[in-house]
């Protein structure tokens, strides 16, 4: 592979990395706006909390709205990152742990798509789900 191409695309995993960790950051401190500020206007959201997907910036605002401050995570884990580049789109693939105030550990994975538009990196689609599953 040609070394500026394979910079470029270093260049571009790299930067979509750390786009994820400074949203997960925001996050764990009860602060979505992290994801909304890097989410197209035409995002879909997948949660294994929810019946129905979320179509649009408008409505997963208004799902995150309600989620505001009442996320507390000491700290994380962002494990294995992988980008995968095809032209325009990128997808990053990831395992998540998490872990709360009294050090209780959520493990997920989790599937971001990300589309370039102009210079700029948006999420257009967005899955999360359990590594394993939880009994209730």
């Amino acid at each position: 592979m040609d070394q500026s191409i394979k910079g470029d695309l270093d260049g571009i995993s790299k930067t979509i990395i750390a786009m994820e960790h400074a949203a997960l950051e925001r996050w764990g401190n009860g602060d979505p706006s992290g994801f909304l500020e890097i989410c197209a206007p035409d995002v879909v959201y997948f949660d294994p909390s929810l019946e129905r997907r979320i179509d649009g910036l408008d409505q997963l605002s208004q799902y995150y709205e309600g989620i505001r401050g009442k996320v507390s995570i000491s700290r994380f884990e962002l494990i294995n990152p992988l980008v995968q580049i095809a032209g325009d789109a990128a997808v990053l693939t990831f395992n998540y742990v998490s872990y709360g105030g009294s050090e209780d550990e959520y493990r997920w994975n989790c599937t971001e798509v990300y589309r370039r538009k102009d210079d700029r990196w948006e999420i257009i689609q967005t899955h999360w789900s359990y590594t394993k599953a939880v009994r209730a």
